[in-house]
């Protein structure tokens, strides 16, 4: 049942021993000291190792560009140092693990920069609150990067490709997705810069293109990969024409000849307020070359039709990974997925409950035959 599931996958530098990815999914739990790996985490990860690639939690690259309570980050070597043994821990179980590199942008609010206004592409303010200790905060409105700030961001990015290498990753993901700073250059509604950042298409990639090329000097472009979200509104960032903007990604993407790129694709219940738009995945399948994962909503049957058609390489999976610790061997089996308990609140909490106390298939299995 749904083997085109279970057929392994050759990514670059990578080999997948199936197409049922974890999505990256933050979580939450890096709570003390804050930012900062967890044997918790370590369980976690370890727990959902029969993924054919586990995409890690988006990690923050650093001070300035991570302002969710409780996400880990990997600037320090004290982070790196936190690191390592849960990726051991994936590799024991035979696991390939990613780690995703991220950079919030305007969505940082000023809490976590000591009051200072968060920066963007350009002057903007995203919608809504932001999360922190002291509950939410409006957000700021952005200063835009002046080129210092962008050639320091771009060392930022090279020195926690170079960390996360030092942690013993397989890969990393660029996290270009959702309307964070890579997102931000990139659509023409959070980037109305008027230098060679900003304008065309061809312009607004430019950001993504040197950011992409600093990583890929630490790593190779045979083990980065980059998610998109080509489809709606994320958190205030749009595009008036997505199919040129992210069409224009597509190919510096290509040209650079990253293993895989993934693509977020929410229906009307995306957590990012997407609404169920037109999807550009078969778009960019036309341009790229590489292998093509796609993202969000999917059950095992829908996974399966969309690898079985060529529609994409892989299924990355992110709600059902939250309750299902072994969701491909559910999937293998038939089984029903576990539903999310208490949804959302224990997604965010930096507790065991609703992290890593959700039952295998075999316990249940077990546990019913008691």
């Amino acid at each position: 049942m749904h083997d085109a599931l279970f057929q392994p996958l050759k990514m670059g530098a990578l080999e997948a021993k199936n197409r049922i990815f974890m999505a990256p999914l933050t979580r939450g739990r890096a709570a003390q000291p804050m930012f900062t790996p967890n044997a918790m985490m370590g369980t976690y990860y370890k727990q959902r190792a029969g993924a054919g690639l586990i995409l890690t939690e988006a990690t923050g690259i650093s001070t300035e560009g991570l302002g969710w309570p409780s996400a880990p980050g990997i600037w320090s070597d004290e982070q790196t140092e936190a690191w390592k043994p849960i990726v051991e821990g994936v590799k024991q179980e035979g696991g390939l693990i990613a780690m995703q590199l991220w950079h919030m942008g305007r969505i940082v609010a000023p809490y976590f920069l000591g009051g200072e206004r968060p920066f963007s592409a350009s002057e903007t303010k995203a919608p809504g609150e932001a999360h922190t200790p002291e509950g939410r905060q409006e957000y700021a409105v952005a200063r835009a990067m002046t080129q210092d700030d962008i050639n320091r961001t771009i060392d930022d990015y090279r020195r926690a490709a170079e960390n996360a290498k030092k942690a013993g990753f397989d890969s990393v993901q660029l996290h270009g997705a959702n309307g964070y700073l890579v997102d931000q250059f990139l659509r023409d509604k959070t980037n109305l810069r008027e230098d060679e950042y900003g304008g065309s298409p061809e312009n607004r990639t430019r950001f993504m293109r040197e950011v992409l090329e600093a990583i890929i000097d630490v790593w190779g472009a045979d083990r980065v990969g980059i998610r998109l979200s080509p489809n709606g509104d994320s958190q205030g960032t749009d595009d008036s024409n997505p199919p040129a903007t992210f069409g224009a990604a597509t190919k510096v993407i290509e040209e650079l000849g990253l293993a895989y790129l993934e693509l977020r694709q929410p229906g009307p219940e995306g957590t990012f307020g997407q609404t169920d738009v037109p999807k550009q995945d078969a778009l960019i399948r036309g341009l790229y070359s590489g292998a093509l994962i796609l993202n969000s909503d999917y059950t095992a049957q829908e996974g399966d039709d969309d690898v079985s058609s060529g529609r994409c390489d892989a299924v990355s999976y992110g709600r059902p990974y939250i309750s299902n610790p072994d969701l491909e061997k559910r999937i293998a089996a038939g089984a029903p997925f576990n539903p999310n308990k208490d949804v959302p609140k224990s997604w965010y909490f930096p507790i065991p409950e609703g992290y890593i106390d959700y039952p295998t298939l075999a316990e249940e299995q077990a546990a019913s035959a008691a």
